[in-house]
C-alpha cells in the first residue's frame, strides 16, 4: 500500500514538472513570437521637410550616418513603410546628404547608413571620382535642394583601384581609369611592393582616391567650396570594410 502510496506520488510530481516546463516553454515561445512580430511592424515614418531639413546641420548629418552604420552592422536595420515613403515623397525632397560611392555591388549605401526614401542624394561611378555631371549633380544636391553634407566614399578591394593600378586598357574603361592614376601617383612613398596583389597598397591608393577626389570637388565647383567655407555644408571621405560593413570616416 505505502508503495503504491509512492508511485502515484511520482507520477503527480513528474506530470506537474512536465506542465509546468510546458507552460514555461509556451511563455517563451510567445515572448520570442511577439518580439519578431513587433520587428515585422513597418515604421511610420515620414520623409524629411523643407524645415526639419534646414535644421540640420554637417556635423548632426554625420553623426545620424555613424549610428545608421552602426544599425546596419549589427543587422538591426529600420523597417520602414516604403508605400507611404512614396506618397510622401511627391511632394518634395529634402535628403541630408549627397553621397558619392563606387558602384561595387556590395555596397548598398541606402543600407549601410540605414537610410530610406527621400534620406540622400546617391551618385555612383567607378573609383568614386568626379567629373562635371557628378559636380553638377552634387552642386543641385546642395546649393538647390539645401543638403548638408558630401560624403566621398571608398572602399576596401576596389577593382576600379586594382583595374588602374594594373594599367588596363579597355574601351572607355580606359578613359575612366586615367581619373583615378594621380592617386596612384601620390600613393608613392607607401612602403611595400606597389602592385594590386599587394592589398594594403590597393587600400593605400583607394584612401588617396577619396582624399584627392574631395580636393577636385574644392577646386573645380567655387559653389561647393564657398558653402564649405562658410560652414553650410562640409565635404568629408569615408572607407568602407567589406568584412565588417563597417564605414570609416578618414
Amino acid at each position: 500500500m505505502k508503495k503504491r502510496f509512492l508511485i502515484v506520488v511520482l507520477a503527480i510530481t513528474l506530470l506537474s514538472l512536465n506542465v509546468a516546463c510546458q507552460n514555461k516553454e509556451s511563455k517563451e515561445v510567445k515572448a520570442v513570437e511577439t518580439k519578431l512580430n513587433e520587428k515585422q511592424i513597418p515604421l511610420k515614418e515620414r520623409v524629411l521637410t523643407a524645415a526639419e531639413q534646414k535644421a540640420l546641420t554637417p556635423e548632426s548629418v554625420i553623426q545620424r550616418l555613424k549610428e545608421g552604420n552602426k544599425r546596419f552592422m549589427k543587422n538591426d536595420l529600420t523597417l520602414r513603410d516604403n508605400s507611404a515613403l512614396v506618397r510622401d515623397a511627391t511632394e518634395g525632397q529634402y535628403p541630408k546628404a549627397v553621397i558619392l560611392s563606387c558602384v561595387d555591388s556590395r555596397i548598398p549605401v541606402e543600407d549601410v547608413f540605414n537610410k530610406g526614401i527621400g534620406d540622400l542624394f546617391v551618385a555612383r561611378v567607378a573609383g568614386n571620382f568626379v567629373n562635371e555631371d557628378i559636380l553638377g549633380s552634387m552642386e543641385f544636391g546642395c546649393k538647390v535642394s539645401g543638403a548638408k553634407l558630401i560624403l566621398v566614399l571608398g572602399h576596401e578591394s576596389c577593382g576600379a583601384i586594382k583595374s588602374a593600378i594594373d594599367d588596363v586598357k579597355l574601351g572607355n574603361i580606359t578613359a575612366m581609369l586615367a581619373k583615378i592614376k594621380p592617386a596612384i601617383a601620390g600613393s608613392q612613398d607607401f612602403v611595400g611592393d606597389k602592385t594590386s596583389k599587394n592589398d594594403d597598397f590597393v587600400d593605400a591608393v583607394a584612401k588617396k582616391n577619396v582624399l584627392l577626389t574631395i580636393q577636385n570637388i574644392k577646386d573645380k565647383s567655387p559653389i561647393l567650396k564657398e558653402m564649405a567655407e562658410k560652414g553650410e555644408i562640409k565635404i568629408v571621405g569615408a572607407y568602407y570594410d567589406l568584412h565588417s560593413g563597417e564605414v570609416i570616416f578618414l
